[in-house]
């Protein structure tokens, strides 16, 4: 095999970006495609087999388009791009990178934007549709890109309130046995809500228009016998629903309002031989116009790492259950 010698420029005020703290993502992509580098002056050096440095120059390409542009450069962005060059999807890596797609800012003046294909087409359909179901595993940001839009549409006076709802679904726990009034025995299931919310809008917004009612966040059994109009709503955890629960919710809204109904079917804590409302609405609506159905997968994780491994070996052991059953 012969080794090939390949150079990309990258000035130094996004080096350290693009390199990762103790040049962890540049190791990365030594590691993914078996290549070596030398940097020099403002020329990174790559020397490998010559099919190899072609790909890991793409990543690094990728990732160093998304320095530019002022971006942190995160261990996701790096894992990211090496598994769309990997499945020949590069020139997919590139589109989504020169999307000027930010939904909004956090308080903190961070930007929210997709940063996965799935995350991208989740998004659109947002956008597009009157009625959105996004599914997938933990960490994929159903739920926070869906606050992030719902945040972004109230601001703009797109709709008059903000609706969030969860199931309170015990997991494991008896709500009952802890302290407090019904309100406090709720509130933890709602607190994922809460803190995009606040990360978001910030706990004085957030509060302020709580307390006008232009943001209500309650349980899904409030919602039995309202009619939603004017109202960007948000149904996380809708996994948990029963079947006749999810009916209700979707015969809730009203015009000139949209619903986006969240969840993971791998992580379900309802009763047994109690089927998910999710489930049996996924199969009853899905060639409905004005409904769209997005499921992100472990490859849309944007948390740890770890996260996605964890996601695939239960995937793997599920798989692997399931088809002994079947013998």
């Amino acid at each position: 095999m012969s080794l090939t010698h390949k150079t990309i420029l990258i000035d130094n005020s996004n080096i350290q970006n693009v390199f990762g703290q103790f040049d962890r993502n540049i190791r990365k992509v030594e590691k993914a495609f078996d290549v070596t580098y030398v940097y020099r002056g403002e020329e990174l050096i790559l020397t490998g087999d010559d099919k190899n440095i072609d790909k890991a120059m793409k990543v690094l390409n990728d990732i160093y388009a998304i320095a530019k542009k002022g971006n942190t450069i995160t261990e996701q962005n790096v894992d990211y791009s090496i598994s769309l060059v990997r499945e020949g999807s590069e020139n997919e890596a590139s589109e989504l990178t020169d999307r000027d797609d930010i939904i909004c800012h956090t308080m903190a003046g961070r930007p929210i934007r997709p940063k996965t294909f799935g995350q991208k087409n989740y998004v659109d359909a947002i956008d597009n549709n009157m009625i959105i179901f996004g599914t997938g595993p933990a960490g994929t940001g159903k739920t926070y890109l869906a606050m992030a839009k719902a945040i972004t549409a109230f601001k703009k006076g797109e709709v008059e309130r903000i609706i969030l709802t969860r199931p309170a679904i015990e997991a494991g726990e008896k709500l009952g046995f802890l302290p407090g009034d019904l309100q406090s025995k709720i509130d933890p299931y709602l607190r994922p809500l809460y803190d995009a919310l606040y990360e978001i809008m910030g706990a004085e917004g957030f509060q302020k228009n709580l307390e006008k009612e232009l943001i209500e966040v309650a349980p899904l059994a409030y919602m039995r016998g309202r009619t939603l109009d004017n109202a960007f709503i948000v149904l996380d955890e809708a996994q948990n629903t029963t079947e006749s629960q999810m009916k209700m919710f979707l015969t809730r809204i009203g015009f000139g309002s949209k619903a986006i109904i969240t969840g993971d079917q791998s992580q379900k804590d309802l009763a047994a031989n109690t089927n998910s409302g999710l489930d049996t609405a996924l199969k009853v609506v899905k060639n409905i116009e004005g409904i769209a159905v997005c499921r992100l997968t472990s490859k849309d994780v944007v948390r740890h790492p770890l996260v996605q491994k964890i996601v695939d070996a239960y995937e793997k052991y599920d798989s692997s259950n399931r088809s002994r059953r079947k013998q």
